[in-house]
């Protein structure tokens, strides 16, 4: 049992290992950029800049709201994102009553980090509702809202639990609603137009205003503060990468509110890459030299294969090794077996999106969170597989062994895991197959994978982005399923087979 145990620990830190060793240390410029089509384009433009003063830059894009960003630049994980001085008076220092630049500076220095000026835009919060319905029920102002408890609003769920948000706004203006819907910004635009919800909030410089023909609601009250775009970076990067911090630093002043309009529009309505985007600026504003070439979807691909696969490979590899020993312990000790199988049955339950936000705070962004998450899952399926294969085992076989006089170490390498070997194979299987599936959410923390043009798509309402992942990942599913019927059949006696038993 102590020889079972230590092998689970050594697998359990394996896991954590490989997880920490796969991220890139050498990445001297490391941009972030929440979930939303501008933060996105002002993520490329800084990476552009960053890459013609020399740096090594990579873009950590969609990872979410301002305070898993706010995190990981603080922890050292990114050196600069695009954010919001409303963001920061209202979200991320909103006790502090901060109410000028030079005291967002002060505050942000104290905390090891630098702000730019702004960059030129303000990209505040507003209300909007589609302009025919708006007319018909004679809403202009936010205040008008008050006669109409019967409106259904739909609210992103960031802007449902900021403290300039919903709770805040609903507050100031009295408003009567209480039935009101969080749901991702982008889609909030597609409610509008079918219908679903006659109110979300907007970002004023969200190119869909127009082409969906929304009426921006007047906020009469003053509620919103301004939201002038900034950049946030680290102190100590700044110092070592002067040349990097000097040419994003063109950014400021350069982009105004009607430009990032256009460039949102470029994204999002003509379904323009980002990347590009920012460059056709970068070079219209400041001259400087295009980017050549772009990845085919060919490159991309099988560059989101490569992610995904050490996500999957090195989580199955840590659970195989950690799970298999509790099956095993769960099988001889039935006390320690009911605890170990509830222990995981429980971890299974958790939505695996609040598992991986929950693995941010001790393991940060990136492919550790999600490797560990992964691993997490896969325990249950071979932990359960391991047990049941090793207790199905004939009584009168374990008696025939015990009378050769086999130690208990011996009969279990060499009857009963073999024995066993197709109930725990089933189990690997399942447990793979439940990876390459849930794998696909680890772009939201910054994991790459076949997640992230999936998260693209949606955002960008793209099907074929959304293609682009999904049916790779479905495709990996099969292969991962195939691969291990063969290896079931090349390693499992014909006799013993989970499948010839079916």
């Amino acid at each position: 049992m102590r020889g079972l145990l230590a092998g689970a620990l050594l697998g359990l830190l394996g896991v954590l290992a490989c997880a920490r060793g796969h991220e890139d240390t050498r990445s001297e410029v490391r941009v972030g950029s929440k979930k939303f089509t501008e933060s996105v384009i002002l993520g490329e433009m800084v990476v552009r800049l960053a890459r013609l003063s020399g740096s090594h830059a990579v873009h950590r894009r969609e990872l979410g709201g301002s305070t898993v960003l706010w995190e990981a630049l603080k922890r050292g994980e990114l050196d600069v994102y695009p954010e919001y001085t409303g963001t920061l008076r209202q979200e991320l220092f909103a006790s502090r009553g901060l109410r000028t630049d030079d005291e967002l500076r002060a505050a942000l220095a104290a905390e090891g980090l630098g702000m730019s000026r702004p960059l030129g835009f303000n990209d505040t919060y507003a209300l909007g509702m589609k302009e025919a319905e708006a007319e018909r029920l004679g809403i202009r102002r936010i205040s008008d809202l008050r006669a109409h408890p019967e409106i259904q609003f739909g609210f992103s769920n960031e802007f449902m639990e900021r403290a300039d948000g919903w709770p805040a706004l609903r507050d100031r203006y009295q408003l009567p609603q209480r039935e009101v819907r969080g749901l991702d910004h982008d889609l909030a635009y597609r409610g509008l137009e079918s219908g679903a919800i006659q109110v979300a909030d907007l970002y004023s410089t969200d190119a869909e205003i127009a082409a969906y023909g929304l009426r921006v609601l007047e906020d009469d009250l003053k509620h919103f503060p301004a939201y002038d775009a900034v950049l946030l970076y680290r102190e100590d990067w700044a110092k070592r990468g002067r040349s990097a911090l000097e040419a994003v630093l063109r950014l400021e002043g350069l982009i105004s509110e009607r430009e990032m309009v256009q460039l949102n529009a470029r994204a999002r309505l003509e379904r323009v890459p980002e990347t590009q985007v920012a460059s056709e600026f970068l070079v219209r504003k400041l001259g400087i030299e295009p980017e050549m070439g772009t990845d085919s979807v060919a490159s991309r691909v099988w560059r989101r294969t490569r992610e995904h696969l050490f996500l999957v490979i090195v989580s199955l590899l840590g659970a195989v090794a950690v799970a298999v020993p509790l099956g095993v312990l769960a099988a001889k000790r039935a006390r320690v077996g009911r605890a170990v199988l509830g222990l995981a049955g429980i971890i299974q339950t958790v939505p695996s999106l609040a598992l991986l936000v929950v693995m941010i705070p001790l393991l940060g962004i990136g492919s550790r969170p999600a490797i560990v998450a992964l691993f997490l899952y896969g325990l249950l399926p071979i932990v359960r597989n391991t047990a049941a294969g090793i207790s199905g085992i004939p009584g009168d076989i374990r008696e025939s062994a015990e009378a050769l006089g086999l130690p208990s170490g011996a009969r279990l390498w060499s009857i009963e895991l073999p024995l066993a070997a197709p109930s725990i194979l089933a189990g690997i299987q399942t447990a793979a197959v439940i990876n390459v599936g849930t794998a696909t959410l680890g772009a939201l923390i910054g994991a790459g994978g076949y997640g992230q043009p999936i998260l693209t798509g949606i955002r960008l309402d793209d099907t074929g982005l959304i293609l682009e992942g999904a049916v790779p990942a479905a495709l990996l599913a099969l292969v991962v399923s195939a691969l291990f019927e063969l290896i079931e059949r090349l390693v499992v006696p014909r006799g013993l087979r989970v499948s010839q038993a079916r």
